[in-house]
């Protein structure tokens, strides 16, 4: 991908899917919706409420949330008040669940957020909480078939573990053949180039915490769960 690509300037890499109602790069749209029918298949309405996400689309979230103006959640789901913080611990408590402006992995299109429509009560609001992917939640069973089934269709999910960085989000399924190497080309040069001309809220300090920024909240993600599942199935597929 191009620089633009990567960080949500520009969509000449993704299209627009009309039926199901969602934007992704262009190679990851027939896999998404052969996941789609086979979650169909197994009785799930798998519905992505939230795919592609340009760069301006990310900055508005993410200066209403530095300025208070938008609510921010703590690890514990609890509601934070960030208006007199400082801005090092104001972009931490920020990042636990949203990305920076031209770091989102939203931003290529290989990475969307699933729920099964068919669980909800009409009328219902979608809420992406991690509740609501496990135990009775109305999303677990859902949750359960894609962690049998979604490594053959090439979709693992990239915050799985509880670590200093992004939350666990099981809602977020990538698409592996995509995202791998675009997360490759993610480095910090790409993002500084990207924040520097653009009206970002605590870009001063963004930049001169870049390194640690991309280390912890771009690079740090499961992918080891995908390969062994991604291995077996080819395995079994092959024989081998």
């Amino acid at each position: 991908m191009t620089a633009d690509e990567l960080t949500g300037r520009t969509r000449s890499h993704v299209v627009e899917l009309g039926a199901v109602g969602c934007v992704l790069h262009r190679d990851v749209a027939q896999p998404f919706l052969d996941l789609r029918d086979a979650a169909r298949a197994a009785g799930y309405d798998l519905v992505a409420v939230s795919a592609f996400r340009d760069f301006d689309r990310q900055r508005s979230i993410w200066n209403g949330k530095f300025r208070g103006e938008r609510p921010v959640l703590d690890r514990r789901g609890q509601l934070l008040d960030l208006r007199d913080w400082p801005a090092a611990d104001r972009v931490n408590a920020i990042l636990c669940w949203s990305a920076m402006p031209g770091a989102s992995r939203h931003h290529w299109g290989s990475d969307f957020d699933v729920i099964d429509r068919k669980a909800l009560a009409p009328n219902t609001a979608v809420e992406l909480a991690p509740e609501a992917y496990c135990d009775d939640g109305p999303h677990a069973a859902l949750s359960v078939w894609l962690s049998e089934n979604m490594a053959r269709f090439g979709f693992f999910r990239p915050y799985v573990s509880e670590r200093a960085g992004v939350s666990p989000e099981p809602w977020h399924l990538s698409y592996a053949p995509v995202s791998v190497p675009a997360l490759r080309q993610m480095t910090p040069a790409v993002l500084l180039e990207a924040w520097r001309a653009s009206d970002i809220e605590g870009v001063e300090w963004l930049i001169d915490n870049v390194d640690m920024l991309h280390a912890r909240y771009v690079a740090d993600i499961d992918t080891v769960d995908f390969v062994d599942r991604f291995q077996s199935v080819k395995s079994a597929s092959t024989g081998v």
